[in-house]
């Protein structure tokens, strides 16, 4: 039994950790997957009437929980995976699914999965396309990633908590308001009630321009690639770069120059 379980765990940290060709088109196969789960999640709101709706969500919940299980059993430390808050994140994001009926107000924190498959290992190993990481197209992504997970979780937050008030009829008018009030364009024409609704403006307007100034610094600083030098250890360094530039140690950047 023990070998066994041992077999499993290193076939699965082969394949989600591992660099061969299987692994890879695993990898491609679970970003899609993932992506077509969290689009799921974005539109549950248009099709939460519909008979179907709770078949798929239980289905996605076993999906989840098949693919939790894996990755902790793929994980070299179990305690380190427990304690990762992504794996919480994950964690109630299943909870959300398998208990629908309770947890139904908070269904859409269930976008976050989209912000931990932007920080998660296999997602940047399997696009990964020199022998180095190209911090550069990691930063844009990672900063799009972000500002798209905080649009549809505020949008979810309003529809939730305010679907009723007039202006908000429907999904369609949260993201509006989320949108409209996140860019500061700020119309007029839905306007959120009582305190709570101006504090919540305020705080989607703040976050806004955080995260718009931040994907703008991402796509306008200099590209840089992640590359230990093996002297002082800086690790970001120009793709051309000969000499670290902190202590002048002679590097040896992989390039797909031919």
């Amino acid at each position: 039994m023990m070998a066994t379980l041992s077999r499993l765990r290193k076939q699965l940290y082969e394949l989600y950790h591992g660099g061969s060709p299987t692994a890879a088109r695993f990898g491609y196969s679970y970003i899609v997957a993932d992506l077509a789960i969290i689009a799921f999640f974005i539109a549950a709101p248009l099709f939460s009437e519909r008979p179907w709706f709770l078949a798929v969500d239980y289905f996605i919940a076993a999906v989840l929980a098949v693919d939790l299980v894996a990755r902790a059993l793929a994980a070299r430390k179990l305690g380190a995976f427990a304690r990762n808050p992504f794996t919480w994140i994950d964690f109630f994001v299943l909870l959300t699914l398998l208990l629908p009926q309770y947890l139904f107000n908070l269904a859409f924190l269930r976008v976050l999965r989209l912000w931990t498959l932007a920080n998660s290992d296999i997602f940047w190993r399997t696009f990964r396309t020199g022998q180095h990481d190209d911090t550069y197209a990691q930063d844009i992504a990672r900063a799009a990633m972000t500002l798209v997970t905080f649009v549809f979780v505020m949008t979810g937050f309003v529809y939730a908590g305010f679907l009723g008030h007039p202006g908000l009829g429907s999904y369609i008018d949260a993201l509006y308001f989320t949108v409209s009030t996140l860019t500061t364009t700020g119309y007029g024409d839905v306007l959120l009630p009582g305190a709570w609704g101006k504090v919540l403006s305020i705080v989607t307007m703040l976050a806004g321009v955080t995260l718009f100034f931040r994907l703008g610094q991402a796509l306008l600083k200099p590209r840089k690639v992640r590359f230990p030098c093996p002297t002082c250890g800086l690790i970001r360094h120009d793709p051309d770069a000969v000499h670290c530039k902190a202590c002048g140690t002679l590097l040896c950047i992989p390039n797909d120059a031919e």
